[in-house]
């Protein structure tokens, strides 16, 4: 019996291993280690307890030749010195986080505001000096562009007092499911934190359950913090106002002029970007493109390791 039960096992932890070293090479190309729980809620691919994580982290041989422990953190072997990149990175991003409310609280005052939200390396504090903070904003429907209008003079005041507000993702709340469906998008929602809490954000989540294909554990510990509405009546009244059909060729003026010097910059530099009536998604550069396919190069060297 005993035999049996090893034989059955085995399978499990060749799983569990694979993923464990999966979730930390992808970590790492941000230089970032994890801890147990940290491992146990990004876990690639495969539903597991921090306690079968811790487990397995601390007695199984073949994975303790890939990874190691720095303190309280997990890496991959030989990168110790990324402890020492997550404490700094801890104390810029503590500097940010004030900002980013203070900046997400104005926005979130703006007419057609749903939801904001900070993503990015600020969400998993872990920015660098000098990185921007990536906001994304779901919005109400047909005024995404009027919206965005509005956004950018808060961005243009925050930059006059030397912060850099990068809302690179906005969306009409009624597309809330996204067609970009991967890993790193799915790294991008799961550690979004939201500065506002309203019921787009669990609605969001919701029509995005696909998520949990590529991160299962992701949302165990969600927040079930009730929901505050912003019952201000000036933001009603304008917001009422500005939805009159009498700015719909605003909005339209608005979509035509931006998406041409969007699309002009996208030529330049390339990345991933969509521009329509729901959503304006400016990923330049590709940095999400190349993230995945080294994520792929390296799991594939690691498997071959670990079979």
């Amino acid at each position: 019996m005993r035999e049996l039960a090893t034989a059955t096992a085995e399978p499990q932890v060749c799983t569990l291993r694979r993923a464990v070293v999966s979730t930390l090479v992808y970590a790492d190309l941000f230089d970032y280690p994890l801890t147990d729980s940290e491992i146990q809620r990004f876990l690639i691919g495969e539903a597991a307890t921090t306690t079968r994580v811790t487990a397995l982290l601390d007695g199984d041989a073949r994975l303790r030749r890939h990874v190691e422990r720095t303190g309280d953190w997990v890496h991959l072997a030989g990168r110790s010195h990324l402890a020492k990149v997550r404490r700094e990175r801890a104390a810029v991003s503590a500097e940010l986080w004030p900002i980013a409310r203070h900046y997400g609280a104005r926005i979130a005052r703006l007419p057609f505001v749903r939801l904001v939200g900070v993503t990015g390396a600020l969400a998993m504090n872990n920015a660098a000096a000098g990185d921007d903070i990536d906001l994304f904003i779901l919005v109400q429907p047909g005024r995404l562009w009027l919206c965005r209008l509005l956004i950018v003079a808060i961005v243009r005041l925050a930059g006059r007092h030397g912060a850099t507000l990068c809302p690179n993702f906005l969306l009409s709340t009624d597309h809330l499911r996204l067609s970009e469906r991967n890993l790193f998008t799915a790294h991008e929602i799961a550690q979004m934190v939201p500065l506002t809490r309203t019921p787009w954000y669990d609605a969001f989540l919701d029509a995005n359950r696909w998520v949990r294909d590529f991160l299962p554990n992701a949302f165990a510990t969600a927040s079930t913090t009730e929901a505050r509405l912003d019952r201000r009546s000036a933001k009603r009244v304008v917001t009422r106002l500005l939805s009159t059909r009498l700015f719909d060729p605003f909005e339209r003026w608005e979509m035509e002029r931006k998406v041409r010097r969007l699309r002009a910059r996208q030529g330049r530099e390339g990345g991933s970007v969509a521009f329509s009536v729901h959503e304006c998604r400016g990923h330049f550069a590709a940095h999400d493109a190349r993230i995945l396919a080294t994520y792929s190069q390296r799991v594939a060297g690691s498997a071959a390791e670990l079979s």
